[in-house]
């Protein structure tokens, strides 16, 4: 199954609607997938926004059971001193 990243036909502002109509139409709203897919907009059905759904699921699954490597974030500012700085303050906040 492919995951979001790789899910194409998504903008950022229709990913944005979703997540928003997500948080309004919990999993007892009639017909959640409809009232989703017309918030979202651009001629998604309900089964496309159902489908996206499915896929964040499987990515969260995939993120939590630890499949999915960090990023290699590089620090601002190179030179010695700088990355044990960027290091710690990353760290910092961490919520584990």
């Amino acid at each position: 199954m492919a995951s979001l990243s790789m899910s194409s036909g998504w903008t950022p502002k229709q990913n944005k609607l979703f997540e928003q109509a997500l948080a309004v139409h919990d999993r007892d709203t009639p017909d959640r997938w409809h009232n989703i897919a017309r918030a979202v907009g651009g001629g998604k059905s309900a089964d496309d926004v159902r489908r996206y759904y499915e896929l964040l699921v499987h990515d969260i699954a995939r993120i939590e059971a630890g499949k999915v490597p960090f990023p290699a974030y590089r620090p601002p500012c190179p030179g010695p001193g700088h990355n044990a700085s960027y290091e710690a303050d990353r760290l910092k906040h961490l919520k584990i």
